[in-house]
C-alpha cells in the first residue's frame, strides 16, 4: 500500500471540478485516506515549494497556490504516486494525453489545476507537511 499527495490546484478549485477530479481518483482504484478543502497562506506556499525557490517561477507559483483555495488530499492505494501522476498527465497540459486530468481542467503550464507527488519520499514529506498521522484513515 502506498501514500501519495494530491493537490486540487487553485484554477481547478474555481471551476468547480473538486468533485470529477476526485471521481477520477477513486474510479482508478485510489481510496482518498484523508482530503480538506484550505486556503494556503503565502507562509505556507513558500515552505511547501521551498524546493523551487531559486527558480525563476518561484514567485508567480507562490503567488498562484495562495489566489484562492485548494484541496489536499493523501491518496492510498497500489503503486499509488505512479498512478496518479498517470491519471494527472504532462505538467504542461498541451502535453497531456486526452482523458488525463490536465488535459481535460487545466489552463496552461502554470494553472494545471493539480500537484502530485514525484517519488515515495516526496510524498512522505508532502503528507507531513499537510496531515497529522490520526487525520489519516
Amino acid at each position: 500500500m502506498e501514500r501519495t499527495l494530491s493537490i486540487i490546484k487553485p484554477d481547478a478549485v474555481a471551476k468547480g471540478v473538486i468533485g470529477k477530479i476526485l471521481d477520477r481518483f477513486e474510479s482508478n482504484g485510489l481510496k482518498i485516506a484523508a482530503t480538506r478543502k484550505m486556503q494556503l497562506s503565502r507562509a505556507d506556499a513558500e515552505a511547501f515549494y521551498a524546493v523551487h525557490s531559486e527558480r525563476s517561477f518561484f514567485g508567480d507559483l507562490v503567488d498562484f497556490m495562495i489566489s484562492g483555495p485548494v484541496v489536499v488530499s493523501v491518496l492510498e492505494g497500489e503503486n499509488a504516486i505512479a498512478k496518479n501522476r498517470q491519471l494527472m498527465g504532462a505538467t504542461n497540459p498541451k502535453e497531456a494525453e486526452a482523458g488525463t486530468i490536465r488535459a481535460d481542467f487545466a489552463e496552461n503550464i502554470d494553472a494545471n489545476a493539480v500537484h502530485g507527488s514525484d517519488s515515495a519520499e516526496n510524498a512522505a514529506v508532502e503528507i507531513a507537511f499537510f496531515f497529522s498521522g490520526r487525520e489519516i484513515a
